[in-house]
């Protein structure tokens, strides 16, 4: 029988996986010297290896400039109007550590004054007032009694040997208050003694005092000069209480850490036996919830037939605000029935064709809890992780303080009557006596403001906080990188090793954090750099939004306080109404597109680091080689994650709810019979610290795990490309994962054929 010719010129088209191979890169091949991470490795990224250290030296010199140049006192100690610390030692004021106000009432916000730019003099004194006394009154005792003149002139400038001067020579020389109330010092400063007597405002159980400048003030007028200073009074009683909560339980605290970091340690040891019983149970009572849902559905739909106006559709009433009317229609309860049947058969489709994947998956979630019983010092490394977040933040913190308080005293002339051309301008405290100004503005002061300064360094403080933050976030990322990939480094040693635990190397975890550091400190800040700018350009997006919100805010008061003549104003500023809706809407995409984008950066660089932990490319190379293959592996990879997560999930909430409950029983002291509780003030402070301690311990325990999970997937997909399970090319996964894989493909395809 005469063969048939093919079609002259008409090349056949290569097998379609050929062409997802080469576009997905070329699975890996036998390779019998590979017994794990390469040992002969050399230094990767060598480039940003040494960016990353210049910019870690011109932190440092940053640190060492804002050390010269900064002031941290100025944030623990009040300024007096003359810029002089309040209690500092060896200074005039080192026994007088409250700062106190001449005349409250031109503070118009409590704020001003926590500032230090309330208009009025400020001076040290050693005590707050403790009564209502006005200059007025001293004169008229000063005969009869010169103990309330002494008293009195505690609160002046200088010391005044007696009261001699009339009340507007007080004021003009602005040397002592008109008058001084009852105050308590907080914060270091003296605040008005609030307190409410049958349900009226008083102070110094007073409703009614004398101003010293001839007017009746109440307490009310008081407490509008210092809106919010009640509220900071009792934060302080609130905070004293807090205080003896934590004293009271500390040590129950630091128990109830203890057991959290035993239970989480169990539960990852005790997931070989119950990962696979814990993803079914949680699967079966997720498919009987739907099913309920479905259940309750129809018995409401059936319920409502014959029923009055239950025929209507949602159409036909259009929309409404009171949700309960589309709970009387049957259509609604029909549509709930119609989506809970679509998903009950979606999950129940899903646990049937991806059966074999969720097997392997808890598969390697036992492996996993195998893995860190053989390599037990991973549980320790996040202490070693704590130690370097720590020391990050606080150097972070301390440079951004000593920025903040850079600078020379600036002072400003404040007018009484806010009526004077010099006003706000900067004057010389030594000098302004003496200058036209305090003669062309009478009563005008030379009043402490802030510090600052015009040298090129003081201008560019902004920049400086601004390199300050950029870096921190760097190293942050970094120490996370080096976390991930010193993890990932032990585990595949684990992992890759023919016979657990004989061929395991000895000390995998030093052994892997050494590699990374001396190899790869460029790759791992190459992409923690990646992570920092993303990071950066999102907090960029926060702070412009907040700018727009205040400007915004600033916009709509304008309108309001406009005047009668003024209306065209509100429509001049609604015209671009539109246009801030248009930039909200943009704002808002890039926000949800840059936290998708970092997502995916920390998934991308977190596997980029186990190539780089087992092979020793640099980082281009390892995430391209890792992305590659997880697109060849991708439904392995779906259901990997989710399985993870769910488990991960779980552990935590277990581990958490445990201890909250054994916290809770104890601190509200329903366990009489076991145990008797402490008497607290407030129960929930050491609830919320025990549960909130108990997460992070749980969630840093859950960590190595899931690096665990991470690094065996991708040693478990390599596996599987590199070797058939035969006798020349065995795997290297588990007995258990062994039995699981499709038998047929034990052979490769090219020896079949």
């Amino acid at each position: 029988m005469a063969k048939k010719r093919r079609p002259p010129n008409i090349k056949e088209k290569p097998p379609d996986n050929h062409l997802e191979a080469k576009k997905y890169g070329e699975p890996r091949t036998f390779d019998p010297n590979f017994k794990g991470p390469v040992v002969n490795r050399s230094c990767t990224d060598v480039l940003c290896f040494i960016i990353f250290i210049l910019f870690i030296i011109g932190y440092i010199i940053l640190g060492l400039i804002a050390w010269v140049n900064g002031d941290p006192r100025r944030v623990a100690y009040p300024t007096d109007s003359q810029g002089h610390f309040c209690g500092q030692k060896g200074t005039p004021n080192e026994n007088k550590s409250i700062l106190f106000y001449f005349n409250l009432f031109s503070c118009t916000s409590p704020s001003v004054m926590v500032n230090l730019q309330c208009p009025t003099t400020q001076i040290c004194v050693s005590k707050c007032p403790e009564k209502f006394l006005t200059y007025l009154e001293t004169q008229l005792l000063y005969k009869k009694d010169k103990n309330s003149w002494t008293y009195y002139s505690q609160f002046c400038k200088t010391p005044i040997p007696k009261s001699d001067r009339t009340l507007s020579q007080i004021l003009m020389d602005d040397n002592c208050p008109a008058a001084i109330f009852p105050s308590k010092p907080f914060l270091q400063r003296c605040f008005p003694d609030f307190s409410t007597k049958n349900g009226t405002l008083t102070v110094g159980n007073k409703t009614m005092f004398e101003d010293g400048k001839g007017k009746t003030r109440n307490a009310g007028e008081l407490r509008a000069a210092a809106n919010h200073i009640n509220k900071i009074l009792d934060a302080k009683s609130l905070g004293m209480k807090l205080f003896e909560d934590y004293a009271t339980t500390w040590y129950w605290i630091l128990m109830g850490l203890i057991i959290a970091m035993l239970l989480s340690w169990i539960f990852l040891i005790l997931l070989r036996f119950t990962a696979g019983f814990l993803f079914w149970v949680f699967m079966s009572g997720v498919i009987g919830v739907i099913g309920y849902g479905i259940w309750h559905c129809y018995k409401e739909y059936n319920n409502l037939r014959g029923q009055e106006n239950s025929h209507l559709t949602i159409y036909d009433i259009g929309i409404q605000t009171d949700i309960s009317m589309y709970l009387q229609l049957r259509q609604t309860w029909l549509a709930f029935m119609i989506i809970l049947c679509i998903l009950e058969a979606l999950v129940i489709l899903m646990l049937i064709f991806l059966r074999n994947r969720i097997r392997i998956s808890i598969a390697l979630l036992k492996e996993g809890s195998k893995a860190i019983r053989y390599v037990p010092t991973t549980l320790i490394y996040p202490v070693l992780t704590f130690i370097f977040l720590s020391i990050c933040i606080c150097y972070w913190a301390v440079i951004a303080v000593y920025l903040a308080t850079s600078g020379v005293p600036i002072y400003k002339i404040i007018a009484p009557a806010g009526q004077c051309e010099h006003e706000n301008k900067t004057c010389d405290p030594e000098i302004f006596n003496t200058t036209e100004i305090s003669k062309a503005c009478p009563g005008a002061q030379c009043i402490f403001a802030f510090y600052g300064g015009k040298s090129v360094y003081h201008q560019n403080i902004p920049t400086l906080q601004t390199f300050n933050l950029f870096v921190f976030l760097w190293l942050i990322n970094f120490v996370f990188a080096l976390g991930q990939c010193t993890l990932a480094g032990a585990f595949a040693s684990y992992y890759w090793a023919l016979e657990k635990p004989e061929d395991i190397p000895p000390y995998p975890l030093f052994t892997a954090f050494g590699r990374a550091i001396r190899y790869h400190t460029g790759s791992l800040a190459f992409g923690s750099l990646i992570l920092a700018l993303i990071q950066m350009f999102r907090i960029v997006l926060e702070y412009l939004d907040k700018r727009l919100k205040v400007s915004g805010t600033r916009e709509c008061k304008t309108c309001w306080l406009s005047g009668p003549g003024e209306v065209g104003t509100i429509s001049r500023a609604a015209a671009p109404e539109s246009q801030n809706n248009i930039s909200k809407f943009l704002q808002c995409c890039l926000k949800c597109c840059f936290w998708c984008l970092e997502k995916a950066v920390k998934f991308l660089n977190r596997n980029a680091y186990v190539m780089i932990a087992i092979y020793g490319k640099n980082f281009c190379r390892s995430a391209k080689d890792a992305f590659n293959l997880l697109i060849r592996n991708v439904l392995k990879v779906a259901v990997m994650d989710k399985v993870t997560d769910f488990v991960l999930i779980l552990g935590k909430i277990l581990v958490t709810g445990c201890i909250g409950v054994l916290a809770f029983l104890l601190f509200t002291e329903r366990l009489p019979i076991l145990i008797e509780g402490p008497s607290l003030n407030y129960y929930w402070v050491p609830l919320l610290t025990v549960v909130i301690g108990s997460y992070l311990i749980a969630h840093g325990f859950f960590s190595v795990y899931a690096m665990c999970i991470d690094t065996l997937f991708i040693c478990f997909c390599e596996d599987l490309e590199r070797n058939d399970g035969s006798t020349e090319k065995p795997y290297f996964i588990t007995p258990t994962l062994h039995g699981i894989l499709n038998k047929k493909q034990l052979v490769p395809q090219k020896q079949k054929e």
